[in-house]
């Protein structure tokens, strides 16, 4: 049986959540080949704890809000997470701070000194995997490495392994998706005749929406995903700013019940197309859609991808694309990717 040391690299939300599911009960992955144990945690409030033989985590989760690490063997109530994520004695790192979209820090310099130091490294952020994807990839190659991230286009929804594997038969000619629950339930609550503003603050208050949906609403969210997708699955070599990005905010309630009179239902597509010039054409548009479109009637706060495909036709999947255990599954995807990876290098 194979252990992993893991250190968990942001202790929100999605760690906080993984680091439940392995105290709840720490032998959830035996079927599976391996066990995991938390050496190392960092938190922006809490500071740093790292203890080679494990962590009591069940300790550090019913630590009462304001408390630091300080008061623990190997704890500190500051933060260096570069010493952390290069001296730990982790073999994975789960990467899930709070990072800017627009640069993809502190995520990127995260996922890079892990991989420089030969640590494998599964992430729910986009901003690595959009701005510097391919960069990472050879990184990780180079140091032995795995660089695992299902968790940045749909949370748990499991859309990369779906394509990489159980799609692997098929040439996959385009995808296009409601990749962003915040605006799907935003134009829900239109169609029912509420105006933008009062859908947004209706989503603020289920806890749907961050206190600026900007990136939401705006489209930069979907813009990245696309631009992880494209590159992904249809082998493109595109940067967000090659995406054309159009939010919903130029779309009124008028606009939304005059479609659904002719029987549409607008949603916020992201879609990446190659061409038969075999250039791959990336948006993110509202588009008013027929009820026959296979995303035409996915609710609330649901995301879906349909694949463009050679001998399926189209295959969608749907499911959640935010919650924190729904995410914390993201991370235990790759972590299985990462054990299959490392199975390999043995039999090899």
């Amino acid at each position: 049986m194979r252990t992993y040391n893991l250190a968990l690299i942001g202790f929100g939300g999605v760690n906080r959540a993984l680091a439940q599911l392995i105290d709840e009960d720490p032998t959830r992955f035996s079927h599976l080949g391996f066990d995991l144990k938390v050496v190392a945690i960092t938190d922006l409030a809490m500071g740093s704890l790292v203890q080679a033989d494990g962590i009591d985590v069940g300790t550090v989760l019913a630590l009462r809000r304001g408390t630091t690490f300080e008061q623990f063997p190997g704890g500190s109530a500051t933060v260096n997470n570069e010493t952390v994520i290069r001296e730990s004695p982790a073999d994975i790192i789960a990467e899930a701070t709070f990072t800017n979209p627009i640069d993809g820090e502190p995520a990127t310099s995260h996922v890079r000194w892990a991989l420089e130091s030969g640590k494998s490294v599964t992430t729910t952020n986009k901003g690595p995997v959009a701005l510097h994807g391919e960069a990472l990839k050879q990184l990780a190659a180079d140091n032995g490495a795995v660089f695992a991230y299902e968790g940045a286009v749909l949370s748990g929804t499991p859309v990369l392994g779906l394509a990489r594997h159980q799609l692997a038969g098929l040439t996959i000619k385009g995808v296009q998706g409601i990749l962003n629950g915040t605006s799907n339930y935003v134009i829900g609550r239109m169609e029912a005749g509420l105006a933008l503003e009062q859908a947004v603050a209706e989503a603020q208050a289920e806890g749907y929406a961050e206190a600026d949906p900007t990136a939401d609403i705006g489209g930069s969210d979907v813009q990245l995903k696309v631009t992880i997708l494209a590159n992904e699955l249809l082998g493109a070599s595109i940067t967000p700013a090659d995406v054309d990005t159009t939010g919903i905010t130029g779309i009124s309630a008028d606009d939304i019940i005059s479609a659904a009179r002719e029987g549409k239902r607008y949603k916020l597509i992201g879609s990446a197309y190659r061409g038969e010039d075999g250039r791959v054409v990336a948006k993110v548009a509202p588009n008013a859609v027929s009820a026959d479109h296979p995303l035409a009637n996915i609710p609330g706060a649901t995301n879906a991808v349909s694949f463009d495909t050679d001998l399926l036709g189209t295959v969608t999947i749907t499911g959640p694309g935010a919650g924190r255990i729904e995410t914390a599954f993201a991370l235990i995807t790759d972590i299985i990717a990462i054990h299959t990876r490392e199975k390999e290098k043995v039999n090899v």
